[in-house]
């Protein structure tokens, strides 16, 4: 058996155990009437080298899982990829990743194949979402010509729709950390940058429970709402 697979096309080259391990990824679970309580989330931060989606590329990935109402810190995932060609720049006096640690980081086939085996089944969630699940989605089309189905859930979304009395309705997570008077140990570091978001989050779910929110389905109707009600306010 070749020791390389190769996909059609422009597409990766794959060995055939890393093949194997993305053909057992778990496909993303269906939301269902399940209490938020009783879901397992994978809270995820990326420090990526810029901010765009369609040229920059994922340096870092960071992630907490939220089970049974609570942050579960034996089940933490933190990885570097490596890049090849990557020069210091303006992004690395935010994320502080060194052209060095970089070049000595994880392959990013077997980085990211590790974390979908991480994340199983479940739905992410991100503060910005959007920007996380593109460059996500990409940096795994690139390396695996894998797509990524997993639903996400956008936290700096959220926060405004259960909290409108706090009047913050486009802050970032430096805004709603200080409104609850939450510590982050280092920003734009992926890992801290994850928990504070999985505390934030769990805040909420509190919130959303009190809401009668307390489902994922219910959740996202509300979110939707939202959404329309804005772009008809525009």
């Amino acid at each position: 058996m070749s020791t390389f697979t190769w996909f059609t096309g422009r597409g990766p080259i794959l060995t055939q155990q890393q093949l194997e391990r993305q053909r057992g990824l778990r496909q993303a679970a269906e939301l269902d009437e399940r209490s938020l309580h009783q879901q397992r989330f994978v809270v995820l931060d990326l420090e990526t080298s810029g901010l765009n989606m369609r040229r920059d590329q994922v340096l870092s990935i960071g992630a907490v899982v939220i089970e049974n109402g609570a942050i579960d810190l034996s089940q933490q995932f933190e990885c570097t990829l490596q890049s090849a060609g990557h020069q210091a720049s303006a992004s690395t006096l935010i994320h502080g990743i060194a052209p060095s640690e970089i070049a000595k980081g994880e392959e990013p086939a077997e980085a990211l194949l590790a974390f979908m085996e991480f994340v199983g089944d479940s739905p992410l969630l991100a503060f910005h979402a959007e920007f996380d699940q593109r460059m996500l989605a990409r940096a795994l089309k690139q390396s695996l010509g894998y797509r990524l189905q997993h639903a996400f859930f956008d936290v700096a979304e959220i926060a405004p729709l259960l909290c409108p009395k706090a009047k913050l309705p486009h802050a970032g997570l430096d805004d709603w950390t200080e409104h609850f008077g939450l510590q982050v140990q280092q920003r734009h570091h992926a890992s801290a940058d994850a928990l504070v978001t999985a505390e934030l989050a769990l805040i909420l779910f509190s919130r959303a429970r009190q809401q009668d929110l307390d489902n994922l389905p219910a959740l996202l109707q509300q979110l939707n709402s939202r959404r329309r009600q804005r772009a008809h306010s525009m």
